[in-house]
């Protein structure tokens, strides 16, 4: 009788081990976004800059794919968040414009299907740690909206250490955590981030998770640590102010890839990294500071300068290191991107986004974009774009560069371009292909 019950222990035994084997083999991976704020097309080493020390996002191209036309699904904050979090265009995310930072108003519709719940669905424990910029009634916020935690402001900006909103009066306080409003005066936000960040990790280091980890920096206000002004003391006004801020928050993403080494998730964490739109040239950001490099155009801006931003995909050993794609890319695409890669079943599929992962994994040579839109406010004076192959049409445009760049070509209510010619946008062909534009023109005005 004994030797029986040892036996079934054994057997018992074995089973557990051979299903804990079996489920380690089926480890689904971790994926943390890592989401800038106001950062330029061109300001990382990887993408060119020779005045910003960047180590950690150039690392993060060294060990991933880096792309050299990747779109951010709108030139200004809050439809460029919707737009990531839901995988559809900002308009059909119910976001066209910046939502408000004040407090009790409302933002992005409840009914939509972000990309944490996606992951929620398929048992990942699910974060936000940062900026939000989504709505300030409880529906609308990141509790509601698929995340298990959050952490950080509601609003479009903070100061870093005394955590108001200032910009907008009167001025306010904006800290939450799981919607309750916190204080942590005096505290650098961007290493708030990163201690919160690293505890959640470290809470759920044994089953997936998916964390939004949304930087606000460089977003004025420009608060760099003073070693890294000190390094840029004599480079110009205001791109001193600029590049501190940015290698502050490379710093920061330096200290969130060392925690996951420490804990020997990097291998098993997919970690995407882009800004949402291009720098700004707003007078709370001395004026500019950063560079679109060659593109024309700026935050708010549907020219190049404003939605053509760095973008990086690494998972070590699973995808291509240290590879370049030149296929057009937006940021809608992440969602399912990283849902294939992950062989998570989205819970609907009314998205505007393709996945990226035959491109990634070299399964598919062409992009998966026959055309792309965009589309900043609503009614007749809105701007918007379409993009088909090298062509690229504005309407109702804008240009947001710094004034002594902008007078290259002046801006008209229709202006066409050809990316591949004249990536800086500087002549219309509006009048030279008339064909174009009116294809162009159809394809944004049908529904």
């Amino acid at each position: 009788m004994v030797c029986i019950v040892k036996a079934t222990y054994q057997l018992l035994v074995a089973g557990m081990l051979l299903a804990s084997c079996t489920l380690a083999d089926a480890r689904k991976p971790n994926v943390i976004i890592i989401f800038t704020d106001d950062q330029g097309s061109v300001d990382a080493g990887c993408y060119g800059t020779k005045d910003i020390q960047t180590p950690h996002i150039d690392s993060l191209a060294r060990r991933g794919v880096r792309f050299s036309q990747f779109y951010a699904a709108a030139p200004v904050c809050s439809p460029s968040r919707a737009g990531l979090l839901t995988g559809r265009y900002p308009l059909r995310a119910g976001v066209p414009g910046n939502t408000t930072s004040i407090k009790g108003r409302p933002g992005m519709p409840g009914e939509q299907i972000t990309i944490a719940e996606h992951f929620r669905a398929s048992g990942y424990k699910t974060a936000h740690i940062g900026k939000w910029h989504l709505g300030y009634i409880a529906e609308h916020m990141p509790n509601a909206q698929g995340f298990d935690y959050s952490f950080g402001h509601m609003g479009g900006c903070i100061d870093n250490y005394s955590h108001f909103f200032y910009w907008q009066g009167p001025n306010r306080h904006d800290l939450y955590r799981n919607g309750e409003e916190i204080f942590e005066d005096g505290k650098f936000f961007p290493d708030l981030m990163v201690s919160e960040a690293c505890e959640f990790i470290k809470e759920n280091q044994v089953d997936p998770f998916f964390m939004y980890f949304a930087m606000n920096t460089p977003h004025y206000p420009y608060q760099g640590e003073k070693h890294w002004l000190k390094t840029y003391a004599k480079t110009p006004h205001p791109r001193k102010l600029y590049n501190a801020f940015v290698s502050t928050l490379d710093a920061r993403i330096g200290d969130l890839l060392a925690y996951l080494d420490e804990l020997g998730l990097r291998e098993d964490t997919i970690v995407v990294f882009q800004s949402d739109h291009g720098h700004s040239t707003e007078e709370r950001a001395h004026f500019g500071g950063g560079s679109s490099g060659p593109y024309r155009g700026a935050k708010f801006s549907l020219f190049e300068g404003g939605i053509r931003v760095p973008a990086i995909i690494s998972w070590p050993g699973k995808l291509p290191q240290g590879k370049l794609l030149s296929n057009v890319a937006h940021s809608c695409d992440w969602l399912p991107t990283v849902a294939e890669l992950a062989e998570i079943k989205l819970i609907e599929n009314s998205i505007d986004g393709k996945s990226l992962a035959p491109l990634l994994l070299g399964k598919a040579a062409k992009g998966p974009h026959g055309i792309l839109h965009w589309q900043v406010g609503t009614g007749g004076r809105a701007q918007w774009a379409v993009r088909e192959g090298d062509w690229k049409l504005i309407g109702n445009v804008r240009d947001t560069s710094n004034p002594k760049h902008s007078g290259a070509a002046a801006a008209s209510k229709l202006f066409l371009s050809n990316i591949r010619t004249d990536p800086g946008e500087l002549k219309n062909h509006a009048e030279d292909h008339p064909e174009i534009l009116t294809r162009l023109k159809a394809a944004h005005d049908s529904p």
